[in-house]
C-alpha cells in the first residue's frame, strides 16, 4: 500500500488520539518492575538487633542481588522478639500488600525460649509456609538449633521439625542458619554481650549459609 505525505500525517494523528503513541511513551518511562519481591519474615536475628544499621544478613542480601545483577526488591518485615504465631498473624497482610515470589521465614526461637509447645510451633510453620504458597511464591525456611542446655532430645526434636515442615510442604530448607557460628569452636567471639544475637562480622556468614539455597527460588 503507498501512503503520500498526507496520508501519513492523517494517520499519525489518528494513531496519537486513539492513544497508541501516549501509552508506549508512558510504558518506556516506567521503571522496570524486580522480577523477585523477597519478603523476609523473621525475628532479630533478621531485624539488625544491635547492629548498625545495613549490616544485618538481609541488607548483605540486597547488595549481593545487586553485584549478581539479580532484579529483586527485599522487604524486610522482621519484628525482634516475634514468634512463629506473631508471623502467623501479620502474613496475611504482608502477602496483600507486598505480592512476594519468595518468602522466606526465619521463626522460631522466640517460640523455644519462651517455652511454647514444639507442636504450636510447627503448625505455626506449617500454616505460614502453605499460606505463601497458595498465594504463588516459593518458601525458604531457615532452620534453627537450640543449645545444649536444652537437652538432647528437645534439640533434636526442634531442629528436625523445620525439616519436617520443608518435607511436608515440599519448601525450600536451610538447616541451621548459623551453621559456622554457633557451632564455631570459637562461637562466643561471633556473638554480642547477650550470647544470643550475632555480631556484625557473623552476618556474612548468614549469608553465606543462605545464599545458595535462597538463590534457586529466583526467577
Amino acid at each position: 500500500m503507498n501512503l503520500n505525505r498526507r496520508h501519513c500525517i492523517v494517520l499519525a494523528a489518528n494513531l496519537a488520539g486513539s492513544g497508541i503513541y501516549r501509552n508506549a511513551a508512558a510504558a518506556a518511562s516506567q521503571p522496570e518492575h524486580p522480577a523477585n519481591t523477597i519478603l523476609v519474615l523473621g525475628d532479630s536475628l533478621s531485624a539488625e538487633y544491635g547492629l548498625k544499621r545495613g549490616t544485618g544478613w538481609v541488607a548483605l542480601l540486597e547488595q549481593k542481588l545487586q553485584i549478581e545483577k539479580i532484579r529483586a526488591e527485599v522487604v524486610n518485615a522482621s519484628i525482634s522478639g516475634d514468634t512463629t504465631s506473631g508471623g502467623r498473624t501479620r502474613l496475611p497482610a504482608l502477602l496483600a500488600q507486598h505480592q512476594p515470589t519468595l518468602v522466606v521465614i526465619e521463626l522460631g526461637a522466640n517460640d523455644a525460649l519462651r517455652g511454647l509447645p514444639l507442636a504450636l510451633t510447627q503448625d505455626n510453620l506449617l500454616a505460614m509456609t502453605r499460606l505463601a504458597q497458595q498465594s504463588g511464591a516459593r518458601v525458604l525456611l531457615l532452620g534453627m538449633q537450640m543449645p545444649p542446655n536444652y537437652g538432647r532430645d528437645y534439640g533434636q526434636s526442634f531442629a528436625r521439625m523445620y525439616a519436617d515442615v520443608a518435607k511436608a510442604t515440599r519448601a525450600a530448607l536451610v538447616p541451621f542458619m548459623l551453621k559456622g557460628i554457633a557451632d564455631a569452636p570459637d562461637s562466643m567471639a561471633w556473638f554480642q554481650a547477650d550470647r544470643i544475637h550475632p555480631k556484625e562480622e557473623a552476618h556474612p556468614r548468614i549469608l553465606a549459609n543462605v545464599w545458595p539455597v535462597l538463590k534457586k527460588g529466583l526467577r
